[in-house]
């Protein structure tokens, strides 16, 4: 299953992260849909209910768009199938934040959004999972492997993979990476954090009464990969590289009965435990992600792939990024204030900016 991730890049670095080629060859970044980066907020420790990026086809909202082009969404995590006649989508009886590969064409609640061509791509740093021992729980972050380098080449030696927690790219590289110049035609390659990219299905509910409507989804997952079964049974479904990505969103061109074959167990995630800080969903910070060691329960000495994400952060602009989703009721910001850990050197940077001091509200 899939119950909590973590999404810590600011909404441009979001759509950087996601550029794509098109069909003729260019690579493309997609936009955000008209107020929706305003609406997702960066997180260490997101949780059903929260918004997220989603990549979805531009079709979905235009008709007129091209095949292949790719929009981003704000979405909220646990799907409202459109047919929920209830005012308020909390009173859903049951959990959608899942939905199970195997099942997914008998549940109304998934088959009608999957057969309307109605699939996303939930993207996110990595997700958490936990292990059981008796009667404790051990968590884990689980992500891509991280190749270091601009290019990320598949020559690369396998001891150049990286994670979480080092990619210390120079300034000039920095610079070249953050984008789409004015005399440029196309975007430049990605070369920070690769972005996990879950399937999803998702749906539009309006309130019976009226009002904005709400788009939402669920994480396909399937069985685990052999090396996630000794944490759980369960796994999301991941879309490996950008044609998968593409032959998912591509409802027009690939019926549903195919896109199902994409949902497979791959063995191509990697991961480390981390402290049980992130257990609860209010706390928010780097800690949540850092890696622990088992034995000690200290800090986990950094391996190549578990140093990149932390790297990566503190080396990143603070001044284009939003600052971490704090959450939402007031009730839940003074607990938040109060419980907030002390700051973890240039990560901390990163969260509130050269001189800045730590906002909780």
């Amino acid at each position: 299953m899939c119950g909590r991730t973590a999404c810590t890049l600011a909404p441009d670095e979001v759509s950087r992260a996601c550029s794509y080629r098109n069909r003729g060859g260019r690579r493309r970044q997609p936009r955000w849909r008209d107020g929706d980066a305003d609406k997702y907020r960066p997180s260490y420790n997101k949780s059903p209910q929260s918004m997220s990026p989603v990549l979805v086809s531009q079709r979905h909202f235009d008709k007129s768009a091209p095949v292949d082009e790719c929009v981003l969404a704000s979405m909220r995590w646990g799907l409202i199938p459109g047919w929920f006649k209830e005012n308020d989508p909390s009173k859903m009886q049951y959990s959608t934040s899942n939905c199970r590969s195997e099942n997914i064409l008998e549940k109304k609640s998934y088959k009608d959004p999957l057969l309307k061509g109605q699939r996303c791509v939930i993207m996110a740093d990595g997700f958490y999972e936990w292990r059981r021992n008796g009667k404790e729980k051990q968590p884990f972050f689980i992500y891509f492997a991280q190749k270091k380098g601009p290019s990320q080449e598949k020559k690369e030696d396998q001891h150049d993979l990286m994670s979480p927690t080092c990619i210390k790219e120079s300034s000039e590289m920095r610079e070249f990476s953050s984008g789409l110049s004015e005399e440029s035609e196309a975007p430049a390659e990605w070369t920070g954090w690769r972005l996990l990219t879950m399937a999803g299905v998702f749906d539009c509910w309006t309130p019976p009464g009226g009002g904005e409507p709400l788009y939402t989804y669920s994480v396909i997952t399937v069985n685990a990969s052999s090396n996630l079964q000794s944490i759980h049974d369960r796994m999301p479904a991941i879309l490996d590289g950008e044609e998968e990505v593409g032959r998912w969103l591509d409802f027009g061109e690939v019926k549903s009965l195919d896109a199902i074959k994409l949902l497979q167990s791959k063995d191509i995630l990697t991961f480390h435990p981390v402290s049980s800080f992130v257990n609860n969903s209010r706390n928010n910070s780097p800690e949540c992600l850092r890696p622990m060691d088992l034995n000690s329960k200290k800090e986990l000495k950094a391996t190549a792939s578990s140093k990149m994400m932390m790297s990566w952060l503190s080396s990143s602009s603070p001044s284009k990024r939003k600052e971490p989703d704090t959450n939402e009721t007031k009730e839940e910001q003074e607990h938040n204030a109060k419980t907030q850990c002390k700051p973890v050197g240039r990560l901390q940077l990163w969260l509130q900016g050269a001189n800045k001091k730590p906002r909780t509200k």
